[in-house]
């Protein structure tokens, strides 16, 4: 119709989430499994350096680590999109949690229920920057020996933590994961402010 105006589609809410965990998780598989880019990674070999460092009792094949970040994206809708940030697992490199953390609303923390110690401090690291988060438990090679009410109990987890088991290899199993994350911090949003629009992370 003459005179009328389109109005011009708007930007999605970009979302910063973090994918945290201790080491060797598989923090770097489900940024891979579910990006809808090729994922930055920034692994390295596992050296002789890490010895006596690095605990690889149970994850002793592993190979390589992150070193810095895992970096993906993934579009939820037209309406959000998802930026996704691997943390590294490794003690040594905890120091850079900080500065990942900045501008990120929420947190997937990955337990490997052969080793849930290594998750603590992720755990502990949300907890007391009141950065929301859901607990993923990845079950390596599809084992699910122990139900969301036993690892809820094991970890000492909040009733309003969500836990969900998981296969990080798997991408509807990720996806299903970060929506539970999103659904949460929606309705945190509603409480706030009444609209269920997800802030920006900071620049």
């Amino acid at each position: 119709m003459a005179g009328s105006e389109i109005a011009a589609p708007t930007a999605p809410d970009t979302v910063k989430i973090l994918i945290a965990g201790g080491f060797g998780v598989g923090k770097t598989t489900m940024v891979g499994s579910v990006s809808e880019i090729a994922p930055l990674r920034t692994e390295e070999p596992l050296t002789t350096a890490g010895l006596g460092v690095d605990d690889l009792e149970g994850i002793e094949e592993k190979r390589a680590t992150t070193v810095a970040l895992d970096f993906g994206r993934i579009t939820v809708s037209r309406e959000l999109v998802l930026y996704l940030f691997g943390t590294p697992g490794q003690q040594r490199f905890w120091f850079m949690w900080n500065d990942l953390a900045v501008g990120a609303l929420g947190a997937v923390v990955l337990i490997d229920v052969r080793r849930p110690e290594s998750s603590f401090a992720a755990i502990d690291f949300f907890e007391r920057r009141g950065i929301p988060f859901v607990v993923g438990v990845n079950g390596f090679h599809g084992a699910h020996p122990y139900p969301p009410a036993e690892i809820r109990e094991a970890l000492a987890l909040p009733e309003h933590v969500q836990v969900m088991l998981c296969d990080a290899r798997d991408r509807e199993s990720c996806r299903d994961v970060l929506i539970a994350l999103i659904d949460q911090l929606i309705t945190k949003a509603l409480r706030a402010n009444g609209t269920g629009r997800l802030a920006r992370p900071a620049q």
